[in-house]
């Protein structure tokens, strides 16, 4: 049944269907339509409020439950449901492997459409929450208001907030409380920073005229106790920003990295900025399996560091390594994997756009003591050439590990060209993974598939593809 409401359509008595892309969950409307609404768990019988209506589909909202699903759990976070992260925190775990598990399979039938194996089960995360290395929030003195807040009569001079942005709303800032992502002290520095900046009157950013002293903070941990803290500072008032570090540098006394940036540019992104350090190292360290990693300001590194572990454990087993390989490791990064399989290898070469990246990778293997593994740098599909191949050998395994977009098809030519006995696909994107099988599938097949979840409460995926030359 539906009926008009305020020119919106309101659907009744409907059963979520399925979970969707993006967090979503996915019903069908009465004349066939499919109705894209949040913040519900297939099973969920419910009223939908349509908010946007496009050609193939709906945009709503649930307004009434009448059944409840089995799935549905209760979430621990008080800002679930207005934070943008953590979309499936009201979903059994098990059921978003599930759901993670069947993305993968839809992505390589429908895109792939490659013959594929029985999948092997899908790597669920030990940790479902607190399992983050790194967040990073942002000042405003604009914060969020709660439809409550807005209802009431209660004063709201305190404006001012330090959390997230409100989805698709870059001027607008959760004031966050405790977020269940990262582990302390990370919830104890940033309720404290806020509290310290409000008492001492610090100007908290304006986005919408670009001007205040206090723009972001992030925060790294590592599973060997140490701690990274840098906070983005707009106006470079020196006295105030000296307050705002010594502060910190007192209260938190196990800060092992405590740096700012001042960063007037229009966006907030610290890649081209001069990151300075306040105090300590302008690094913390990682470890896994005995190496160490150092991660800069600036480093990318696995968001979920003890599942990443198991993904690399995974990409190893499936290389099948037996120490007299030449592997090659494309989109390297900073050499994580080619170290962690390097001991395995007869050499490993690295190749990645980055020149930091490759800077750290080549530090990285120096301190580990990995005399087998050579970086370099470059832009995939120009470095990765055939004159690279005559001087540096002919890869007998070669292990990609591509950005969202997936690997450019000028790279995917020069790998069937070059023909490695095996190739390891590890793929943050299934759907640009899947394409990129179907253009190797006449030379490669697809032997063995497993999903790695590394980010529970979300619909992201990691899958870890074999490929064999038929």
């Amino acid at each position: 049944m539906a009926r008009k409401n305020k020119d919106n359509i309101v659907f009744e008595n409907i059963s979520v269907l399925d979970a969707g892309a993006k967090g979503v969950s996915v019903a069908k409307a009465p004349d066939g339509k499919v109705i894209f609404i949040p913040n519900v768990v297939p099973g969920d019988v419910i009223d939908v409020q349509t908010f946007r209506k496009r050609k193939a589909y709906y945009e709503g909202r649930a307004i009434k439950f009448h059944e409840f699903s089995e799935h549905r759990t209760e979430p621990v976070c008080e800002h679930f449901g207005v934070c943008g992260g953590c979309k499936w925190q009201n979903m059994d775990y098990e059921r978003q492997l599930h759901y993670k598990q069947n993305e993968v399979l839809n992505h390589l039938q429908r895109i792939g459409k490659v013959e594929l194996p029985e999948f092997e089960p899908i790597l669920g995360s030990e940790k479902q929450f607190f399992y983050r290395n790194k967040m990073e929030f942002g000042f405003s003195n604009s914060r969020w208001l709660t439809q409550q807040e807005i209802a009431s009569t209660t004063d709201l001079d305190d404006r001012n907030a330090l959390g997230f942005h409100i989805p698709k709303m870059w001027d607008k800032i959760l004031d966050i409380h405790k977020c269940w992502l990262q582990e302390d002290p990370s919830n104890d520095i940033r309720n404290e920073v806020r509290r310290f900046a409000i008492e001492n009157n610090l100007a908290f950013f304006d986005p919408r005229n670009h001007e205040g002293l206090l723009r972001t903070l992030m925060i790294r941990t590592a599973s060997t106790g140490e701690v990274m803290v840098l906070i983005q500072f707009f106006d470079d008032n020196a006295s105030e920003r000296g307050l705002v570090m010594d502060f910190l540098s007192a209260r938190f006394p196990q800060i092992t990295s405590l740096l700012y940036v001042v960063n007037q540019k229009q966006n907030d992104t610290i890649y081209d900025q001069d990151v300075k350090v306040y105090k300590g190292r302008d690094h913390i360290f990682e470890e896994m399996e005995g190496l160490k990693f150092s991660i800069n300001a600036k480093s990318f590194y696995q968001t979920n560091p003890s599942q990443a572990y198991e993904l690399y454990k995974v990409t190893r087993d499936f290389a099948g390594l037996t120490g007299n390989e030449l592997v090659y490791d494309l989109y390297t990064g900073t050499g994580t994997i080619a170290q962690f399989v390097s001991k395995m290898a007869r050499k490993v070469i690295g190749v990645e756009s980055v020149p930091e990246a490759i800077a750290e990778a080549k530090e990285n293997a120096k301190r580990n003591n990995i005399d087998n593994c050579e970086f370099f740098v470059g832009d995939m599909k120009m470095v990765f050439n055939d004159d690279f191949i005559n001087t540096h050998g002919h890869p007998d395994v070669l292990i990609t590990d591509p950005p969202r977009d997936g690997m450019h098809k000028d790279v995917v030519a020069q790998i069937l060209k070059i023909a490695p006995q095996k190739v390891v696909y590890v793929s943050c994107n299934s759907a640009t993974q899947a394409r990129d099988l179907a253009l190797m599938d006449e030379a490669y097949k697809v032997v063995r598939v497993r999903p790695v979840d590394m980010f529970p409460q979300t619909h992201h995926v990691e899958n870890v593809v074999l490929l064999e030359k038929r």
